[in-house]
């Protein structure tokens, strides 16, 4: 499943790090420039570039559901 969002501030990377370290899936974030971030992983997710949406991927709707809407 893959979904894209956009991040406007850190609360809101905060909320995708807190979602993801609660479930035992994988999530990616990637961002417009080809990097990959692990969603549990708070310096994979400050390495990414914001200024565009970024899509995040995940083979659970329910988890990706989740993390979307703490983002929201």
């Amino acid at each position: 499943m893959v979904k894209q969002i956009n991040i406007q501030n850190f609360e809101q990377i905060k909320s995708i790090l807190n979602e993801a370290v609660n479930c035992r899936d994988d999530i990616g974030v990637h961002d417009t420039r080809g990097s990959i971030a692990d969603a549990k992983s708070i310096l994979g997710l400050m390495s990414l570039d914001y200024s565009r949406p970024v899509t995040v991927v995940s083979e659970n709707a329910g988890v990706l559901r989740r993390l979307c809407w703490a983002v929201n």
